[in-house]
């Protein structure tokens, strides 16, 4: 079995549940302003005492983290991808699982497997890597589609289904996963399915010439992230994210971000548009931002500024577009220049809005993207 378990999971094991029958976890009380804005604060500073340079990316993490979505880093070999993830992870005093995936790995090695107990006469459940707050997955375009595919319902649906019984996964649970896009051999790309069940994908880049120059300073000796320790507790962060559904959004939001999905299948430029679950996953995003933000309701340039990370990845050039030079990148700014920002559709939600002490979003201008 060729993963490495940080944190062991829990002795006691989920309940099993037959299919559909799940049980609901209690909902946590939303998190104060105060305290949610404070507690950002400690992941984001911790975060960037490893990562030089790179704060819009660890911002980016921690917003996937408090909208319930998963995490795709991909880049180019040795530019931190690995370190973000493992930095994330331990900011949170939670369960953490990695798992290394490579051609060899098995499905039962990522969900677990049921086992013939000798002494008992009955198969007992032992669970995999899966079972984590956080699991981290590495060069996971290494492992086959068989094996990919294992994480398609935990993803997902939050559980594990093994022999016909249902496990639930712990909350909140992250799938943090990397590959490195430039080298081909002994690996498997992943599918459109499982590329759209990523909420964001997220490229490193090359760290800007004094963020380089911190690292060689700062990390010769030993890394930083053997300094790092959880500054919030996996209850606070279950809170955070009950805070981040309680971010209102109106009317015309919603229409704008359907406005968006719709553009991109039925551009001339992209073969396979957004999915909507994109749209769904685009405006859990943007409410994460705002609350990050120190806003309780959503603005355009809330949708704006994470469309790019959530779409990109999820759509397919088409090849006249992709021979001209156009990326999904390049196609999806295009689209956020040209789509307007509608009126708000409901007069009823916009006085709501006004008498919840928030303004109309419909009022304040998108910024486009540069350039565009």
């Amino acid at each position: 079995m060729d993963y490495h378990r940080s944190t062991s999971v829990d002795e006691a094991l989920p309940e099993p549940q037959g299919y559909g029958h799940a049980s609901a976890a209690t909902s946590p009380a939303p998190m104060e302003a105060a305290a949610f804005h404070a507690a950002s604060e400690r992941i984001l500073r911790a975060i960037n005492t490893v990562i030089d340079g790179k704060a819009d990316a660890a911002k980016l993490a921690l917003t996937v983290l408090l909208a319930q979505g998963h995490l795709l880093l991909e880049d180019v070999p040795g530019v931190g991808k690995t370190l973000l993830a493992k930095t994330l992870a331990r900011t949170i005093d939670c369960s953490v699982s990695r798992i290394q995936f490579t051609p060899d790995l098995l499905p039962s090695d990522v969900t677990g497997v049921s086992i013939y107990n000798q002494a008992s006469r009955t198969f007992e459940f032992r669970p995999g890597a899966v079972f984590a707050n956080i699991v981290i997955g590495d060069e996971i375009n290494r492992a086959s589609a068989k094996t990919q595919s294992a994480l398609l319902e935990c993803m997902e649906e939050h559980q594990v289904t093994v022999d016909g019984k249902s496990y639930k996964l712990d909350e909140p649970f992250m799938v943090v996963a990397t590959q490195n896009p430039i080298e081909m051999e002994g690996t498997y790309p992943l599918p459109e399915a499982q590329r759209d069940r990523f909420m964001a994908r997220i490229s490193m880049g090359y760290p800007d010439h004094d963020s380089e120059l911190e690292m060689l300073e700062t990390h010769q000796a030993v890394s930083p992230l053997t300094r790092v320790t959880a500054v919030v507790t996996a209850d606070e962060v279950a809170s955070m994210i009950a805070a981040v559904q309680q971010v209102y959004v109106s009317q015309s939001i919603k229409e704008y971000t359907v406005a968006l999905g719709r553009a991109t299948r039925e551009s001339a430029m992209l073969r396979l548009g957004a999915s909507p679950r994109s749209m769904l996953q685009l405006l859990r995003a943007a409410k994460a931002t705002a609350a990050l933000e120190g806003r309780d309701f959503v603005l355009p340039d809330d949708v704006v500024s994470v469309a790019e990370a959530v779409l990109a990845h999820r759509i397919i050039l088409d090849r006249k577009a992709a021979s001209t030079g156009e990326t999904p990148q390049s196609v999806i700014r295009s689209i956020l220049a040209k789509v307007p920002v509608g009126q708000e559709a409901s007069p009823a939600l916009t006085r709501a809005g006004r008498d919840r002490g928030r303004p109309d979003p419909a009022a304040h201008p998108v910024a486009r993207p540069a350039g565009r």
